[in-house]
This record gives structure tokens, sequence and C-alpha cells, in this order.
């Protein structure tokens, strides 16, 4: 794909463009996976195009507008009812940008982050009745006794915008850990039925990555709660002495990113590996993501991990895998009609690989692959669609793009 760049005015501010050029495009000729590099194992696949799926080419021509730089390590972006989006910054504010760059004054009145690391103010969601009731909820790095910890907390968003009001800590998943500041997931988004899913992750460290297994510990999970952090109705039961009852899957290394299918109502959900074995899961309740009994990766170091095995009875394979790694993020699905050839494909924020990674996915399996923005350069941290059917992605540099239709 030929990329060209223009600058275009909008509201005196300066976005700017990047449009796709696929003239020389052959409508159905199969394409080469976009990954060319050799991977960090000689894993097999468990079933064909579960790596390295063939690569795809959109058709229609689209635009990317850098909306606004003015942001400080954006980590979450969602939409509010009038189509402005409420962005969290790691280091423990909130903003609202407007579809022309504004960019509000930091929303201030939550609790204190520990923005050390991997931490901070994460990911956010409003509550579906927010045009009422104004409220959003958030996950955040929270230094507690004993170290720091995954918590979920609530608020009510001043009719000024300029606080959070009332905030409350509603969940923290346990236990702390005092080993580091790394892995806390962080991603939250309601179900269908009006509860909280809420990833967590299994905090990096070698005395705590077991906890993963562990039905006693809320780490390494994605948990199903109420809005008052309670363990929602119709949650699995896990079997063992002792196991919580918000878990709803269990084996997770770091869950950056979740979202639900528009036709299914399925959890899926982003998954950041070691050294390779990203992963992309459709999340079931009840069920065991493998971690770190099963991996396609390896330790940074090189070592095997655990028994060196990616396949076990009892433990779930993920849809897809990258090695290397890209580094998965937010997530999304294209719900919009505006490019028809992206309805129900997913799309994901990448750091390491600094693109967007579009899939196409067919049967609950990836069928197609294409990178988005990768002449950018830039770490893409999370990614929404907007009330006006675009794509909106920050980036750890502090940017906000909007992609659509040109």
């Amino acid at each position: 794909m030929k990329m060209k760049a223009y600058y275009v005015m909008i509201a005196s501010s300066l976005l700017f463009a990047s449009c796709n050029d696929n003239n020389e495009e052959q409508p159905g000729s199969p394409l080469p996976p976009v990954e060319t590099n050799p991977g960090n194992t000689n894993y097999p696949p468990a079933f064909a195009g579960q790596t390295r799926a063939n690569g795809v080419r959109t058709t229609t021509h689209y635009v990317s507008e850098v909306v606004t730089s003015a942001l400080t390590s954006p980590w979450g972006i969602t939409s509010l009812p009038d189509g402005r989006l409420l962005i969290t910054q790691k280091t423990g504010t909130m903003r609202i940008v407007s579809s022309t760059g504004t960019v509000s004054n930091p929303i201030t009145g939550l609790p204190a982050v520990n923005s050390g690391g991997q931490g901070g103010l994460l990911g956010l969601c409003v509550d579906p009745q927010f045009a009422s009731n104004r409220m959003v909820y958030w996950v955040f790095s929270e230094n507690v006794a004993g170290g720091n910890i995954t918590s979920v907390a609530k608020g009510r968003l001043s009719n000024d915008e300029a606080t959070i009001e009332s905030p409350t800590v509603i969940y923290r998943a346990t236990p702390s850990a005092n080993v580091g500041n790394l892995h806390y997931g962080g991603r939250i988004l309601f179900d269908g039925s009006g509860n909280l899913f809420v990833s967590t992750g299994e905090r990096s460290d070698l005395s705590t990555r077991p906890l993963a297994q562990s039905v006693t510990a809320a780490v390494g999970k994605i948990v199903r709660i109420t809005t008052s952090g309670q363990p929602a109705p119709g949650n699995p039961t896990f079997t063992g002495s002792g196991a919580l009852p918000e878990l709803y899957s269990i084996g997770h290394r770091n869950p950056q990113g979740m979202a639900i299918h528009p036709i299914t109502g399925d959890l899926w959900q982003s998954e950041h590996g070691p050294r390779g074995g990203d992963e992309i899961n459709r999340v079931e309740a009840g069920k065991n993501y493998g971690w770190p009994t099963i991996t396609y990766g390896i330790e940074y170091s090189g070592e095997t991990i655990g028994d060196g095995i990616q396949q076990k009875a009892g433990l779930e394979q993920p849809v897809y895998y990258w090695d290397p790694v890209i580094s998965p993020s937010g997530i999304t699905f294209y719900k919009g009609n505006t490019i028809p050839e992206w309805q129900n494909n997913l799309f994901l924020a990448s750091l390491s690989g600094m693109h967007i990674a579009r899939l196409v996915i067919e049967n609950n399996k990836v069928v197609g692959e294409e990178k988005l923005l990768e002449a950018e350069n830039q770490r893409f941290r999370d990614i929404t669609q907007g009330l006006d059917d675009a794509l909106y992605a920050v980036t750890d540099g502090g940017r906000l793009y909007r992609i659509r239709k040109q």
C-alpha cells in the first residue's frame, strides 16, 4: 500500500493526514502474511491460520488525521453520548476532546494513581445511562498496604466537566504485589446485562506468575462484577477451595484489550505475550486460557517457559497469536457501515508493532490481517469507534488519530 501525505486545516487546528492509494489492487488476489520476520521459536500452531494469516488490503479509500497531539500519555478512550471523546491520561487525569481537536482542561478529583512502570490511570468506560447519571468507571494502579494493586473505581462527571464527583473504589484485584509495577491489565467494559468485565494482569514477577492459574487470586484474570463491585450474577463456578466468585476466566498474562463482538455478543480479548506469544482470545465463561502452563512465547532471556508446551487438555488455545510480538493493547470491533469491508473486523492498537492491526474474522477464526498507519511510527495504545463511524486511536506520544472514509 502506497502512502501519501497532505495537510488540512480544520477549525484552525493543523491535522496531519494520510490516505491509502490502492489503484493497483487486484480484488480477490491472495496476499502473503504481513509478518515477514522470523519468529523467536519453531513452535507449530495448533491449527491452520492460528498465526500469520494471509494479508488483506482495504480497497475503500480512507484517511487518517491527527485530531490533536496535546495529550499526555493517553491510555484509554471512549465516546460520550454527544460524540466527544473521554480519554484517560496515565499520570492520573482525564481529558475530553472534541471532533475539531479542542482539548479540555484536565479533569481532576480521581483517586491517586501509582504511575510508575506500566501503572497509572488505565482503561475506562461510561455508564450506558450516562446521559442521565453521568457515571464513569475506570481501572487504575493503586498503592495499598503490601504494595500496589489493580483497582476499579467509579464517579460522576460533574456538570461543568471539571472534576469527578464522589469517586469510589469498588473493587481491588487481590492479592497486592510488592515486587514491581508491571502487568496490571487494565481494561473495563460493560457486558450486555449491565455488569462490568475487568481485565487484570498477573504482575509479571516469577513469584506472582503462577497466580494466573489460582482460583483464589484475582490477578491474571478477567473478572465480572456489578457496578457496585460485587460478583456479578451468573458468573461461572470454578472448582477448588476458596474460588473467587467474581472470576469469569483464568490463565491470562497481561490482557490490555477487551471488546464485545457486535453480532455474537462474545467477549474477545488481546493479551501481551512474553518474547513471542501475543494472543487474541475469544473468552468463554469458566475457561482457562493457559498462562503460564502453555504459551507460544519464551522468556525474554531466551529460556523456555515451564515445560515448553503449547497445548494441554483443559486449556484453551488462542484464536490467533503473534511471534514476533506486536504488543496488542486496546481493541475494538468496527460496527459501522461507512467502510463496508471493515464490518465486524477487529482492530487492535499495537505498541511495539507501531501500527493498527486489522483482523478479518470468519467463524471465530482469523482469515486476514492488515497493518494500518504503520508509516506514522507511533505506539498505539487504545482504539474505539466514534459515533460518526470513524475509528479513533490514541498513542503513547500524545496523539489522537481519526480514521475515516475519504
